[in-house]
Order: structure tokens, then C-alpha cells, then sequence
């Protein structure tokens, strides 16, 4: 690997105890698909629309959304962040409000045993589940999943699917998603077209 590496940390704003990731990028990723990895290290499952705000510009998918955005797949990381410490923000669900704030921790990560591009190194807790209803619904769904007294236990144990786990995080299972990410968006010989 002669690719620049960065390392960074993500941590949902307003939820205790955290909820965080860190993880390892090319320098090179644009933030579409930054906002790709993020979606895979935290577990969100895309269904919503994002930005990246870094300095005061705002970065999105769909810039006709916001007056003044601008096409994240336009720019990459390493053009805009250098410094070590420097901190974004990541917006995920404009109706919920899963603000995340990004640290570069390394601008210039290396490890031996690291073996592709993107990987998940480390984390806390699992993500909220999509549509639980922002940081409040989250905080109540976790009480109403651990006291099986709950008058919402049993049904809300049926809308996440029986076997979630506010504690859980797998980094082995997101590295294996990451895997198939990489594969699936590396560049191809020929475009589609």
C-alpha cells in the first residue's frame, strides 16, 4: 500500500455512554464516499439523506437540498483536512439529527498488520437503529429493551428484530463490509458505459 492513510475517530454528539468508531481512510476518498465507509462503520444503513460541514462550507449528495452546498463527490478528504486534530462535522437524517463529529487523528497512519485501505480498528456501543426517533427515542428504546417490564419491551423488540444489543459493536463484521466495499467500488478497466 503506497497510499496516504488517515486515521480517524467519529463519535455521535449527545449520547452517553458514546457511541464511537475509529477507522482508517485513503487520504484520497471523496467525501461521497467517505460518507460510504461512515454508513458502514457506524451501521447506519443509508437510508437518509447527509452532509459533511467543514470550516463553513456544507458538503451533500444533493446540493439543491441546501442553498449553499456543495457536491461532495466533487472534493476530497485530504484536500480539505491536513491537520492532525482537525475536526469536521457529518450530518446523517435531517428529520432525526445524527450528528457526528470527525477527528483526524493521524494524517499519516501506517501498521503492519493493516491490510487494505479501509478498516475499522476499534469502537463503542452499537448505532441507534434507523427512525428510532433522534437521541431521546434512542435513550428510551435502550431503557425499553433492557427492562423486559417495559410497557414498550415486547414491541419494540419485535420492530428491531428480536436481537439487538445497545452494547454490541463487531469491528471483525464491519472490516468483513469494508472488505466488500472496497472490492465493489475499486475501479474497473472499462466504465459502464
Amino acid at each position: 500500500m503506497n497510499e496516504r492513510l488517515f486515521l480517524l475517530k467519529i463519535q455521535l454528539f449527545e449520547i452517553e455512554p458514546a457511541i464511537w468508531r475509529r477507522f482508517v481512510v485513503p487520504a484520497s476518498i471523496t467525501l461521497d464516499r467517505l460518507h460510504d465507509v461512515i454508513q458502514i462503520v457506524m451501521g447506519w444503513t443509508d437510508s437518509h439523506l447527509h452532509e459533511f460541514s467543514i470550516g463553513n462550507k456544507r458538503y451533500t449528495e444533493y446540493p439543491e437540498f441546501k442553498d449553499d452546498g456543495l457536491v461532495c463527490g466533487k472534493y476530497r478528504l485530504g484536500d480539505l483536512i491536513k491537520q492532525k486534530g482537525r475536526t469536521f462535522r457529518y450530518l446523517y437524517d435531517f428529520g432525526d439529527s445524527w450528528e457526528h463529529e470527525l477527528v483526524l487523528e493521524d494524517s499519516r497512519y501506517f501498521s503492519p498488520e493493516l491490510r487494505t485501505e479501509l478498516a475499522c480498528l476499534e469502537g463503542k456501543r452499537a448505532c441507534p437503529p434507523e427512525d428510532v426517533g433522534s437521541v431521546p427515542g434512542f435513550v428510551e428504546f435502550c431503557i425499553a429493551l433492557k427492562d423486559p417490564n417495559h410497557e414498550e419491551h415486547q414491541s419494540y423488540m419485535e420492530w428491531s428484530g428480536g436481537d439487538y444489543d445497545c452494547e454490541r459493536f463487531d469491528p471483525e463484521s464491519v472490516n468483513w463490509e469494508l472488505m466488500k466495499y472496497f472490492r465493489w467500488s475499486r475501479d474497473r478497466h472499462l466504465s459502464w458505459k
